[in-house]
């Protein structure tokens, strides 16, 4: 077996003159199951695409399951279950038609082919639709169907480019469970927008701007990094910002006026001073000043996603 299921080596795409992916690097463990989050345009498709031998790279190296997706691209496609953003149907097949036919394609042999099918109607929740025509489904419905259609020959890796996109809320959950399950038996890797998704199920985050990976994180590493203390006062911003960064513990303070002598304040503090809400109300208090509000907020993926962007486009939050 590969050390890696997905490897990622100085990757570049370009479509003429526009550079759609510049030079990323990354590589997935078996078992693992990673977001790959970026704004529309980022790369993240494009990158995808590439994996799944649907476009050939500029220059780098892509390999899964320990083949080149350029070389061996038939060897690739063994290994996947490829979920495209736009799902290719045939309108005029009923879903259990077009599963046993994409099964057959597959090389699943006859014995094992409706046992997969059930399998994947089960997880995929698609049962009550199985004869219903292509052509007459929601979206949210095709969607399913192109997730059991990626799932139907049991891969070791599946490439999912905005599996929940078109569901309604209890689809979303569903899916999401399932995809979730699929975690440590196969090699995920998920692109959304939805960040609250990413958070629900993934170990590890790529993220991904202008092209260019920004950043590669392990979701409990937000969870372990010291919070910021936020606190709404009602005084003068210069007097309470000194009296502030002289509190022992407090690395940094940003002021955000609001209204007239009030103004919220973000504290950074160190691990050890990382909880100062009482400290820091009881100073407050004592100096005359009125305490509006006060928590601590932990780091999110939505903050790092948008310090990313944000940073990318040269502006300040």
């Amino acid at each position: 077996m590969a050390e890696f299921a997905i490897e990622v080596e100085n990757l570049c795409k370009s479509f003429g003159a526009v550079v759609a992916v510049d030079d990323v690097n990354f590589s997935i463990k078996p078992g693992e199951l990673v977001g790959f989050l970026g704004p529309n345009g980022a790369g993240k498709s494009t990158t995808m695409r590439i994996l799944t031998t649907w476009l050939p790279a500029s220059s780098g190296v892509a390999r899964v399951g320990g083949f080149d997706t350029m070389s061996q691209s038939m060897d690739v496609r063994r290994q996947i279950g490829y979920l495209p953003e736009s799902v290719p149907l045939y309108p005029e097949m009923r879903v259990e038609e077009y599963l046993i036919y994409r099964a057959k394609l597959r090389g699943i042999e006859r014995s094992g082919r409706t046992q997969r099918l059930e399998d994947c109607l089960e997880k995929c929740r698609i049962r009550e639709v199985r004869r219903r025509l292509l052509g007459t489904l929601s979206k949210g419905y095709r969607q399913r169907v192109g997730l059991a259609d990626a799932m139907i020959h049991n891969p070791p890796i599946l490439i999912l480019d905005e599996p929940t996109s078109g569901l309604d809320p209890v689809q979303i959950r569903e899916t999401l469970s399932t995809i979730k399950a699929l975690g440590g038996s196969h090699t995920i890797l998920l692109s959304t927008h939805i960040l609250s998704e990413v958070e629900a199920i993934c170990e590890r985050i790529l993220i991904i701007n202008k092209g260019t990976l920004k950043s590669d994180v392990k979701l409990s590493t937000l969870a372990e990094q010291t919070p910021t203390l936020v606190v709404e006062v009602r005084g003068p911003i210069s007097e309470v910002t000194k009296f502030l960064e002289k509190e022992d513990g407090v690395v940094s303070v940003k002021a955000n006026p609001i209204s007239d002598n009030v103004t919220t304040y973000e504290l950074q503090t160190t691990a050890k001073h990382s909880d100062m809400r009482e400290t820091v109300a009881s100073g407050l208090v004592k100096q005359g000043w009125g305490v509006r509000r006060l928590d601590l907020r932990r780091r999110t993926l939505e903050d790092l996603f948008m310090d990313v962007v944000i940073r990318d486009r040269g502006l300040t939050r």
